[in-house]
């Protein structure tokens, strides 16, 4: 649309639609004037007025003003920002309805790219703590000169704003009930339009800050966010350029890893602030457990993880198999796996630094024969290694995924190298949002 267009649709009056349904991410679906309409904030059977955003040849989109015949899935959302953030946009379905949604996604996407349900759909995963769970997250900063106001947050919802939060219901409570203190400590700073992001990571101990400025910081800046990490006893970092710059200011000396735990396996997890962890700790202890019960390793099998990071399968494996082989892309991922190994005394487990979407059939590793895998790829999935996962003659495949339509393309590959698609489910890594995470078991037939 162009701006005239855009215009002009503010100045139209909110139109009534009948929600007949949702889309994939939560949208409800209605339709007016002969066009399909998506419309942000409504719920299947609800009757609403809702405010049309954008006009195309074959959909239109808009969002919810006003609710007169509200659904009983309907809730009211955690947050006060919910509908300006852009950060979460479920924070209006009732919880339990978001991972039924969630599970009808999975399903669909069986359906639509392999052809396929699985013989057993498994209990969704779930955590009592809806809300302060994620972890991790990077908080854009911005001083708004025409405000003289300095913003600190997530975009707004279909902008590149931030929005004004002075809270936030969906991080972890040390970190979400930061955002104002946080505020008031940039916007006291000389450099405070030079910092465009605060990386935030938790572990169960402790909270590290990341700070990055594209100018150089004056002592007195540099001391004032010393001194709020020290008042909190958390971590203090600084990033002048790119991630090979970021050093720690406070504490000076000492440890200089967070950890989280596993307590099913009776391991402690250490992790640099910037490594990638699962950002939800209740459903990451669950989820690790359901993996290795599914693959369910024999103290004489040897295990390959691939994708397999800091070691967050690798190790729980290794506490039941004989031998597990770590392989990740990542090599500063590779030496925090072997740290890990050795500060929890395991000594039957290796790690390997290798492109996965590269061909690695010549590396030692990958000539050696597995009893069974467990796989868990970034977003855009593992089609290549999927296409080489029957070289290694296993018998049990776990596949966890985080997006369920490249899990439904890879199954497919899966199908057509022997493997039975046996039991797949949901887990509510992401509550309030429309990411599904999902983990399925494939068997050799």
């Amino acid at each position: 649309m162009n701006r005239k267009q855009r215009e002009r649709l503010k100045q139209q009056e909110p139109v009534s639609l009948t929600i007949t349904g949702l889309t994939h991410d939560g949208r409800g679906v209605a339709h007016y004037q002969d066009k399909v309409v998506f419309v942000e904030g409504a719920l299947t059977g609800e009757s609403v007025d809702a405010k049309i955003t954008l006009v195309r040849s074959k959909y239109s989109e808009a969002d919810t003003v006003t609710v007169h015949e509200a659904s009983p899935l309907r809730v009211t959302p955690p947050c006060p920002h919910f509908g300006v953030c852009g950060g979460c946009s479920l924070q209006h379905i009732e919880p339990s309805a978001q991972i039924q949604l969630k599970q009808t996604v999975l399903s669909e996407q069986f359906k639509q790219f392999a052809h396929l349900q699985p013989q057993t759909w498994l209990p969704p995963l779930t955590a009592q703590q809806h809300a302060g769970y994620r972890r991790k997250a990077r908080l854009g900063v911005r001083f708004v000169i025409k405000k003289d106001s300095l913003l600190v947050g997530f975009r707004e919802k279909g902008s590149n704003y931030l929005a004004e939060l002075t809270q936030c219901a969906v991080l972890d409570p040390r970190l979400g009930q930061a955002i104002m203190p946080l505020r008031a400590l940039i916007n006291g700073l000389t450099a405070k339009e030079d910092i465009p992001q605060v990386e935030v990571a938790a572990g169960d101990d402790r909270v590290a800050l990341i700070f990055r400025h594209m100018s150089p910081l004056t002592d007195t800046d540099q001391q004032a966010l010393i001194d709020f990490c020290q008042q909190r006893d958390w971590q203090c970092y600084l990033q002048p350029q790119g991630y090979d710059t970021v050093h720690r200011v406070y504490p000076p000396i000492g440890e200089d890893r967070l950890h989280y735990s596993l307590p099913d396996f009776g391991l402690t997890m250490r992790f640099y602030p910037l490594d990638f962890t699962q950002v939800n700790a209740a459903i990451n202890q669950q989820m690790v457990k359901l993996a290795v019960d599914l693959l369910d390793p024999q103290p004489h099998e040897r295990i390959l993880d691939l994708f397999c990071g800091l070691g967050n399968f690798t190790l729980p494996l290794a506490t039941r198999a004989q031998q597990v082989i770590g392989v990740e892309g990542d090599a500063a991922m590779v030496e925090r796996g072997y740290e890990n190994a050795q500060y929890n005394q395991l000594t039957n487990v290796s790690f390997y630094a290798q492109d996965l979407t590269a061909d690695f059939s010549h590396q030692p590793w990958a000539k050696e024969g597995f009893d069974a895998l467990l796989i868990d790829p970034p977003r855009s999935g593992a089609l290549e290694v999927v296409k080489y996962l029957p070289n290694f003659g296993a018998k049990r495949i776990v596949y966890v995924s985080c997006n369920p339509a490249t899990l439904a393309r890879d199954a497919a590959e899966l199908a057509k190298a022997g493997y039975t698609l046996v039991s797949a489910g949901v887990m509510d890594m992401f509550t309030h949002t429309a990411h599904v995470e999902s983990i399925a078991l494939f068997v050799k037939a």
